[in-house]
């Protein structure tokens, strides 16, 4: 979970960096991305590299979604609803299968 929680974070502020030109949400993408690799990296001590991955990236996409939907106003339309009810379904059936 921190290592989808700092994934998130770090998508946030690659946003609020403006392409890299504001330091301090720079710095936090850095140290977010960093600290979600590292995270990362100690996960698959004890889960699949291909479960860890995916319910790893799987679920920073569906973070970073919701994230644009309450910071940014961006729309949910039903396509990107299912798309990421899909993600979120493969991401419980890929726990299930550990």
């Amino acid at each position: 979970m921190l290592a989808i929680a700092s994934e998130v974070a770090a998508t946030i502020s690659l946003k609020l960096s403006q392409g890299f030109t504001r330091l301090g949400p720079s710095l936090v993408v850095i140290i977010g991305y960093g600290a979600a690799f590292y995270f990362l990296s100690l996960s698959i001590k004890h889960i699949p590299l291909g479960v860890a991955y995916a319910i790893w990236s799987g679920l920073g996409a569906a973070g970073a979604v919701l994230a644009g939907v309450l910071l940014w106003h961006e729309t949910l339309d039903p396509y990107r609803a299912v798309g990421i009810a899909l993600i979120l379904i493969g991401t419980v059936m890929l726990n299930l299968s550990r």
